[in-house]
């Protein structure tokens, strides 16, 4: 095996020539410690040269994600994908809550009650005394020690207590409505809806999430393919400033041309500085959304930008609405809520009956005959007249029904004109990358051309450096066509309802990856 040339470490060098990083220090020591040592062969050189990539990732703290990890990665660490999986579950315990209205009552209660006066019943006696007197005289009619003996009775009062003044009662209490109006079924009906509301929230959230993934993820592969189309444009404009500057020390251009190879130079440098910290912004984006702190990883986006000519037509997507749709689903369960709570309102011009109990447990100076041990019944409660409260709930809950008949309304309307303009934005992204895969191979060829031309003389720098802008700017364009093709996308799945078709067309043979190099 030939020993490495020189030219073979420059090319080495300037490989890794744009990296500012302690990384790309400690790599150059370790180059010149090998071009110095005299000991270690060549072929170990290039084995360590090959593994520096390795080296480095591991130095830098790269991350390579594709799209799929970094689903798995949001849905695992983002906050709200636990927060819709608590309102779930708040909305299952708001339906035991209604549910518990079919169950019986039990309950125990106890009072101590210390009473100002004793509870007693108080009889005068000359009720009995005066019949008695009367009686004595009719037989005896000038007896007077027996009349004196009985007035003197009958002028006392007899007194009898009933409760004493300390009383202590423990009962146990029951009852069961058996018959309500209804009210029992739709307050079912209703807490059933709201679980089935709730699932939707965390189906519609988990869907903007995926949404807003699919955009951050691929705006910083944007970005990261934007920083090095800006990055080779300026390192060709640099190299054409280089040769402008011979050939005007020679005299084969004027020292305008050189200035206004120049002045774009400079142009392209700051276009570079500007994606670079574009790429940043985007870089803190996707890490904010994966919940990972940004100064521990580099996050590197593998899965590319693409799109595919096998997307159903818009006819497909819009019959999707009314069944999928979440705002529409989340509204016709609104609307069914809106109907029982109606039901409910004119529940109250029926009559409620229930079953009741109680059992004394403990009593103390409570007598038996007086309050019973044991109680049981039935009874019913019917409101005939309630200053027509219960006609304003009617009306109220009429209401409510009708305006959110009228919002779904609404609402399909406005998401149809949606997904047209999501589809036609698919569309214009697909014909723009149709027609931009034969624009940049002609600006290609143009630009070979003039630069063979004007290292003949045959051209002027201005030529060149139009040739390059312009090919730059086709293939930032391209991009951006198969950016926009990629978040409509995800957009419109989103809209329907249907986020799962995104991952069904980007597993599909059928899309086409377009590399810009």
């Amino acid at each position: 095996m030939n020993p490495p040339t020189d030219c073979f470490y420059r090319g080495i060098e300037g490989v890794y020539n744009g990296l500012r990083n302690d990384a790309n220090k400690q790599f150059f020591y370790l180059f010149v410690c090998m071009r110095n040592c005299s000991k270690m062969s060549n072929t170990i050189q290039i084995l360590v040269l090959l593994c520096f990539p390795v080296w480095l990732h591991a130095q830098t703290g790269k991350r390579a994600l594709t799209l799929q990890e970094a689903a798995e990665l949001m849905n695992n660490r983002n906050p709200a994908i636990p927060m819709a999986d608590k309102a779930v579950g708040i909305a299952r315990g708001d339906r035991q809550k209604l549910n518990a209205f079919w169950f019986p009552m039990l309950n125990t209660s106890g009072m101590y009650v210390h009473l100002s006066n004793k509870v007693e019943v108080k009889q005068p006696l000359d009720a009995y005394t005066n019949p008695a007197k009367e009686f004595v005289q009719s037989i005896l009619p000038n007896e007077q020690f027996l009349t004196s003996i009985l007035d003197q009775v009958g002028s006392y009062t007899l007194s009898v207590p009933v409760f004493q003044r300390n009383l202590t009662t423990l009962d146990a209490n029951f009852s069961w409505p058996v018959f309500t109006g209804g009210k029992r079924v739709y307050a079912t009906r209703i807490g059933n809806r709201m679980v089935d509301l709730a699932q939707v929230g965390k189906a519609e959230t988990s869907a903007l999430l995926q949404t807003e993934l699919i955009e951050t993820y691929y705006a910083l592969q944007l970005a990261n393919q934007i920083q090095e189309v800006k990055e080779r444009t300026y390192r060709s404009l640099q190299q054409h400033y280089e040769h402008a500057l011979k050939l005007e020390a020679n005299g084969m251009i004027t020292k305008a041309e050189r200035l206004f190879a120049e002045v774009n130079r400079q142009e392209a440098k700051r276009e570079w500085e500007a994606a670079r910290k574009e790429r940043e912004v985007a870089h803190q984006s996707l890490c904010s959304l994966l919940d990972m702190e940004e100064e521990e990883v580099d996050i590197l986006p593998v899965s590319p930008l693409f799109v595919s000519d096998e997307i159903p037509d818009s006819i497909f997507f819009k019959s999707m609405i009314p069944s999928t749709n979440y705002t529409i689903s989340r509204l016709r369960l609104e609307e069914s809520i809106a109907d029982n709570q109606l039901r409910i309102s004119k529940s109250a011009y029926l009559p409620t009956i229930a079953l009741f109990g109680k059992q004394t447990l403990y009593a103390r100076n409570l007598p038996r005959n007086l309050m019973p041990r044991t109680v049981i019944g039935i009874g019913f409660t019917w409101n005939l007249f309630d200053g027509l409260n219960r006609e304003a709930d009617v009306r109220v809950a009429r209401l409510a029904k009708e305006s959110i008949a009228l919002e779904k309304e609404k609402a399909e309307n406005t998401l149809d004109v949606l997904v047209q303009k999501l589809y036609s934005e698919l569309q214009e992204a697909q014909d723009e990358v149709s027609t931009l895969q034969t624009t940049i191979a002609m600006s290609e060829e143009l630009l070979r051309i003039r630069r063979k031309s004007f290292d003949e003389g045959m051209a002027t720098s201005t030529e060149v450096v139009d040739a390059e802008v312009m090919l730059s700017k086709v293939r930032i364009a391209m991009l951006l066509a198969m950016y926009q093709f990629d978040v409509s996308l995800a957009s419109l799945c989103s809209v329907c309802g249907v986020p799962e078709m995104f991952w069904k067309i980007l597993e599909s043979p059928q899309i086409t990856q377009i590399s810009t190099d």
